[in-house]
Order: structure tokens, then C-alpha cells, then sequence
């Protein structure tokens, strides 16, 4: 059985970033939060700040108890976003990548010899050397097996800065001392699932039938775990298109009424919308939710008729907003837009009034204007409230596009 993987993953990747680009910030202990308030979370920790029990999680002012040296920083998205692709350029400068799991993560497959394991090992000691000359507060740990699941699962087992390597000799001994929840796929729902069937600790789960395994996952991904788990080779297959494009925000407290609700969540509908665009999809469904601090959510649903064209997209949130619920106080925002499908193909709405028709070149416009003078620089009346609300935010599997964020983030 070949090594044919090669994982790649950036230690505490947001604060390592802030300590690269502030020397002042190296050898300390940090948290990144995307707001500096006590009740904030930490959305990252340097490893001198997790070693005295601060994690990703952390509300800030348990931190401070905790490690009361701690500096907090701001979270800066468009900086990450640069140095994933700058940090991206220095690995294809030793070994192309296959993938780019998130932000902070990339597998590479290994071809000919570099499934040798003296061969692979220089390649992971190149892109270290890479690191340490070109960004020394960045480091990787690397993981190096027959398939992309147990490099990445490698990766977890020697950090920071590791580099570990499986290959099936060491199957599946190596990995009975993990935790479930430390294997990619196993979340909390899962570990109960498992746990359901007997299963709960790795051990058990190696030595669980594909049968079991395809019970326990209720489908075809069960038997894909037990073969990746025996060291089998199954190529990364990509999601076959978008499920949904969203955004959400919580709200800043002067923006907690009728009116900041209205402006926040018109400005992520324009952005949702501008992503559509971009990726030349279509909507058939548009979903709305508001989250309170004195009551229950608020959420609902209209069909859109396969459009991408903000202005129809904003008539129909006012339409869902004048549904919402008053005398309450909003906590957070959001939008989605889903039941997608590609631009091309797809019929213009036959109902659609004269004014609507009017109103459709207006979206590709005003992205043109963007385009050339800078992200978010014209947009519709109704959102400039929220002009300096919403910023960029960084999900788990996405990687922003700076272009299309606001001018303020893309530029530091």
C-alpha cells in the first residue's frame, strides 16, 4: 500500500497570521475575536495562549481569567485570505495541491516516487523550510498516508509544527489512541449515532463491519469510512455544485431595532446576490431569519423564480419583512438563498412586470462599477445604514473573494 497523500495544516492559522504580520505579537499569548467585547468568543489562539486553556470557543473575558497576559486582536479576514494565497504559492513551488479543504488546509497527491516514504518526507520538509524562511510565525503540521482522510487525520497527531507519517504497517493500531471526535466526520450527532451502535471508541470503530459503519451513517459514506480507514485509495470528490449562498450578522447594539435589522440584512442580500452573479447562478428560494433576545426566532420562506437580480431579490425581503414580528429586541440576522441552478439554461420569469424587466441590467452594472472602483462602492439606499456593518467573514469550506467584500477589509 503506497503513500499518496500529503496534508497540509496551518497551525492556529488566524493568530499565527497576526503574529507574522506584527512581530510585536510573536512569542506572546493572543486570541483573535471578530468583536472586542468581554462576551466575544476567541475564533482563534496562538499556541502560547492554549497552552495556559485558552481555545477557539473562549468567551474573552473567561480568557482573561485564564491568562491574564493575554493580548486580544481583531479579527482581520482580507489579511487571512492573502496569506492563504500567498502560503498556497510557496507549497506549488514543492508539490502541486489537489484541493483546498479550507482556509487553513490543502491535500496534495503524491504521484511516482514521492510515494516513497524518504521521498515524501523531503517534499514535507521543503514546504517547512519554505515556511520558516518566508513567514518563521507560520508553521504546518504535515501528514503523509495512503489517502487524504488519515494524512489529515495525521496532521492532528503531532502539533504544532508536526510531521507524521502513516502507512499501513501502522494500521489500525495507530489510531486507536484518537479520540472519536478527533476523526474528520464525527461530530457530536455522530459520536450518539455510533455510540447507538456499540462504537465508541476508535478502536471499535476499526473493527466495525462496513455494514455496521453504512448503518450508523444510514448511507454509502459508512462503507467509504471503513475502506479509508484500512488505507484505501478514494480520490477527493467535490460536492456536485452550491447548495445555498448565505450570510449572517450580529447585530451591534445601535443597530438592534426595526431599522438596523432592515439595513443589515439588505446589505447581505445585495452581497448574497453579487456571489450569485459571480458564479453564475440562479435562486429559487429566498429565506430570511431574525434571531431575539426576548423571543423566539423569527424565520421565513418565499420562492424567487430562478432569479440573481438584487432588486427583485430586495422587493421580495421587504415583502418578508413586513411579516416580522415588532416590540422585540434583534440579536442577529441572516439570509439565504438556495434551490440554486446554473445561469445558463434557465428562462427569464414570464410574469415578471415591465419594471422588473427594467430593473435587470441594473444589477450587472452596478457589479461593473464595483468591479473597476472598489467592492461595495455603490449599492442600493436602502442598506446604507449598514454601510459599515457585516463585514467580511470567513466560513469553514469558503474561501472569501476580497473583490466581492466591502472596500474597507479588502484593502488592509
Amino acid at each position: 500500500m503506497e503513500l499518496r497523500s500529503l496534508f497540509i495544516d496551518f497551525n492556529a492559522y488566524f493568530a499565527s497570521v497576526e503574529q507574522q504580520d506584527r512581530p510585536e505579537l510573536r512569542g506572546r499569548p493572543i486570541a483573535v475575536s471578530p468583536v472586542m467585547s468581554a462576551n466575544a468568543c476567541c475564533i482563534a489562539a496562538s499556541y502560547e495562549a492554549k497552552r495556559q486553556g485558552v481555545k477557539t470557543g473562549t468567551l474573552l473575558r473567561e480568557a482573561r481569567l485564564l491568562c491574564p497576559d493575554i493580548r486580544f486582536v481583531p479579527a482581520r479576514p482580507a489579511l487571512y485570505v492573502t496569506y492563504h494565497h500567498r502560503l498556497l504559492a510557496l507549497i506549488h513551488e514543492c508539490i502541486p495541491t489537489a484541493y483546498i479543504g479550507s482556509i487553513d488546509e490543502m491535500a496534495c497527491e503524491l504521484i511516482g516516487r514521492e510515494r516513497q516514504r524518504p521521498e515524501a518526507e523531503a517534499i514535507a520538509r521543503a514546504i517547512k523550510a519554505k515556511l520558516a524562511e518566508a513567514v518563521p510565525a507560520i508553521t504546518a503540521s504535515i501528514g503523509i498516508a495512503p489517502n487524504h482522510f488519515l494524512a489529515k487525520t495525521a496532521t492532528d497527531m503531532q502539533k504544532p509544527d508536526g510531521l507524521v507519517v502513516l502507512e499501513a504497517d501502522d494500521l489500525p493500531h495507530a489510531l486507536h489512541r484518537l479520540q472519536l471526535r478527533e476523526l474528520c466526520g464525527i461530530g457530536r450527532a455522530m459520536e450518539k449515532r455510533l455510540e447507538r451502535n456499540g462504537i465508541t471508541t476508535v478502536a471499535q470503530l476499526c473493527s466495525a463491519s462496513s455494514l455496521v459503519l453504512r448503518q450508523a451513517w444510514g448511507g454509502i459514506e459508512g462503507e467509504h469510512l471503513y475502506r479509508k480507514l484500512r488505507g484505501e485509495w478514494l480520490p477527493h470528490t467535490p460536492t456536485n455544485g452550491r447548495g445555498s449562498i448565505s450570510h449572517s450578522h450580529v447585530l451591534a447594539p445601535p443597530m438592534r431595532n426595526a431599522t438596523g435589522v432592515e439595513s443589515v440584512l439588505k446589505k447581505l442580500l445585495q452581497k448574497a446576490a453579487m456571489r450569485l452573479r459571480s458564479e453564475k447562478l440562479v435562486a429559487g428560494r429566498l429565506e430570511v431569519k431574525v434571531k431575539y433576545l426576548d423571543r423566539a426566532s423569527w424565520k421565513e420562506t418565499v420562492f424567487c423564480n430562478d432569479t440573481d437580480d438584487s432588486h427583485a431579490l430586495l422587493v421580495q425581503l421587504s415583502e418578508l419583512l413586513s411579516h416580522r414580528p415588532v416590540g422585540n429586541r434583534p440579536l442577529a440576522v441572516a439570509v439565504a438563498l438556495s434551490d440554486l441552478c446554473e445561469r445558463t439554461g434557465t428562462t427569464d420569469d414570464l410574469f415578471a412586470t415591465a419594471q422588473a424587466k427594467e430593473h435587470a441590467p441594473l444589477s450587472a452594472l452596478m457589479d461593473r462599477i464595483n468591479d473597476r472602483f472598489g467592492p461595495q462602492k455603490i449599492s442600493y439606499a436602502s442598506s446604507q445604514a449598514a454601510a459599515k456593518e457585516a463585514p467580511m467573514r470567513i466560513a469553514f469550506s469558503r474561501i472569501p473573494d476580497i473583490a466581492h467584500e466591502d472596500e474597507s477589509f479588502s484593502r488592509k
